[in-house]
């Protein structure tokens, strides 16, 4: 079936006001697209070189290849059978096309369009219909669906006239797909939405097709049932991932500038934006808790840590919320291609500042004092399985203005190695403790968790001179109960007391540093030992990173104290614990803080 091309349409021309000309966005734009043309495509934390011709169903990292059986008989969670599926997967998301158009706009070099129409007929005369491990994903469909859209609205029509029906044919193929594939039953989170929207967007942006006002029903009428069902009451998505929580909004913000919006959906949607804000704080960075599989859904390019921004960016155009909005070169990687002029328009206003506060329904607290920012993880594992939470409960994440004095180690990988899978995601790799040497949960495969434990919120306050919470986290017989006092502006104290089973015990906390040089903000009541650790800035990429163990062995109750000095001259100081019935005192250097019982 060959079907007739809709009208083409742009979101804004060129994306290049003159009030603009000078940022560094086009020339970003370019020298992606330089890479491109040469085939050397940065996907999550890697470049992968693929030559000449492109293998569309390869893992290039590690030299594995399959073949066009049906879709659903591609093991694709099987390492050994296909490589890594994440890997082949990000390069079929044909994000890069979109790009490649936009630096088009941008240049005049017809070039980047060459090659982007190049790679549309190699991928369609490789990938046929249903076959191969490109089809074996809903959500991988969905994506490719909503790059090929952008291609087409911002250059469709210099596409070729031959190519231009085979395109429209295959990306109808797509909606098809979709509509007989949702993941109703086997993802109902972000693959399902992702899915919706990209349904909806294609009955919205080709409304000649036999098929659209079925696409714009469906896709919007589950869109709006997941807004209600995938976001908690705090705005905080239901997976336990800060990534994710990103990935949804922008998912939820792509249908609400395509579909309108309503009081409650947009309600909600705000709701994400300021729970997103609050968690980025002062240096505008994710705490990447739980998953950060690096995906995006528009422009994945850049500095991962601060995909929020241009999410942001688009929140502020939207709703007119100028106090979100960074700085004006965070509107131009999405805000401007999706708004058009709009998009533009915001300029930064001056904020109150970061307050403290608790999402409660999430279990997220911030602690927030100047440039001191404190994001704790006090809630439990994400929604079902558990699959994108790692066993980080009561863990947290410090910075400090700019600087990172506590972090969250990343992901690295989802199968391509179950050990280091594994290890990224378990207690010890996190700053909480661990139980004889056991995580909060029991690992069941890349994507699930047995026995998940049962996290509460004991208590919450916050001032003008304090920020308090009490939290407690059970699994496996035991119970960690963690305080947390904030003397602000610059002294957090810690109180670890675990209780449960008879007998000798091992208790030990973790505490992960941003850089080695921060260790010395830290102090213990016990004496630490350096061991070895690894983060992930981007996935598929890992490096060493300081550590440092705090150990106590004994019958339990066991209990362990430390301080984090966020002041300008941060100096180790002794910590003593004098715990009594209903007392408990932490003592450092000269400074003593009483934590409530």
């Amino acid at each position: 079936m060959l079907l007739a091309p809709p009208k083409v349409g742009r979101t804004i021309d060129l994306c290049r006001p003159p009030s603009e000309r000078s940022s560094q966005f086009p020339a970003d734009i370019a020298a992606i697209a330089n890479s491109i043309l040469a085939h050397r495509f940065p996907l999550l934390g890697i470049t992968i070189d693929t030559g000449p011709t492109i293998d569309w169903r390869r893992d290039y990292l590690h030299g594995v290849s399959t073949g066009t059986a049906y879709f659903r008989r591609i093991p694709y969670l099987d390492f050994h059978a296909v490589g890594d599926h994440k890997l082949v997967w990000e390069l079929n998301r044909h994000q890069h096309l979109p790009l490649l158009a936009q630096a088009f706009l941008m240049t005049g070099r017809r070039d980047y369009l060459e090659e982007a129409f190049r790679e549309i007929d190699s991928w369609i005369e490789a990938n046929p219909f249903l076959r191969g491990i490109n089809w074996a994903s809903a959500l991988e469909v969905a994506f490719r669906a909503i790059s090929w859209s952008w291609l087409w609205r911002f250059a469709g029509d210099r596409m070729p006239e031959p190519l231009r029906a085979r395109f429209l044919t295959e990306l109808y193929r797509h909606g098809r797909f979709l509509e007989l594939n949702l993941s109703i039953y086997f993802s109902p989170n972000t693959h399902l939405l992702g899915e919706a929207v990209a349904l909806h967007a294609l009955g919205t942006w080709f409304p000649e097709w036999p098929r659209s006002r079925r696409w714009r029903e469906a896709g919007g009428r589950i869109t709006a049932e997941e807004m209600q069902r995938q976001v908690r009451d705090d705005g905080c998505h239901f997976e336990q991932s800060i990534y994710y929580h990103v990935y949804a909004l922008d998912f939820f913000l792509l249908h609400r500038v395509l579909a309108g919006g309503s009081a409650g959906y947009d309600e909600r949607l705000q709701r994400m934006a300021e729970f997103l804000h609050a968690v980025m704080g002062p240096p505008g960075t994710l705490p990447l808790i739980g998953d950060d599989d690096g995906g995006r859904l528009f422009h994945p390019y850049g500095d991962r840590m601060q995909f929020g921004r241009a999410t942001m960016a688009t929140c502020a155009a939207l709703f007119r919320r100028p106090e979100w909005l960074r700085t004006r070169k965070d509107l131009l990687p999405q805000a401007a291609w999706w708004l058009g002029e709009t998009g533009l328009e915001p300029r930064p206003a001056a904020s109150d500042g970061f307050e403290s506060r608790l999402f409660r329904n999430s279990g997220i607290a911030v602690m927030a004092s100047g440039g001191a920012h404190i994001v704790i993880k006090a809630g439990g594992f994400g929604e079902g399985s558990g699959g994108h939470s790692h066993s980080d409960a009561l863990s947290l994440v410090v910075r400090l203005d700019d600087r990172e004095i506590l972090i969250d180690p990343g992901t690295f990988t989802y199968v391509a190695d179950p050990v280091e899978r594994d290890r990224f995601r378990g207690s010890a790799a996190h700053n909480t403790i661990a139980v004889d040497g056991h995580d909060q949960a029991v690992p069941a495969g890349p994507f699930r968790w047995r026995d998940k434990p049962a996290v509460k919120i004991r208590d919450w306050a916050s001032s003008g001179e304090s920020d308090w919470l009490d939290a407690t986290c059970a699994y496996g017989g035991f119970v960690h109960r963690r305080r947390f006092l904030f003397a602000k502006p610059a002294a957090l104290v810690i109180v670890d007391s675990v209780e449960g089973l008879a007998g000798e015990h091992t208790i030990e906390q973790f505490w992960h540093a941003g850089w080695p040089e921060e260790e010395r903000r830290f102090s213990f009541s016990a004496a630490p030992e350096r061991v070895d650790a690894w983060r992930s800035r981007a996935f598929a990429t890992r490096e060493p990173s300081p550590a440092l163990r705090v150990t106590a062995r004994g019958t339990l109750p066991l209990h362990l104290a430390a301080v984090v000095d966020l002041s300008e001259a941060p100096e180790r100081k002794l910590v003593t614990l004098e715990i009594s019935e209903g007392t408990c005192l932490v003592k450092w250097g000269a400074s003593a803080f009483r934590v409530m019982p």
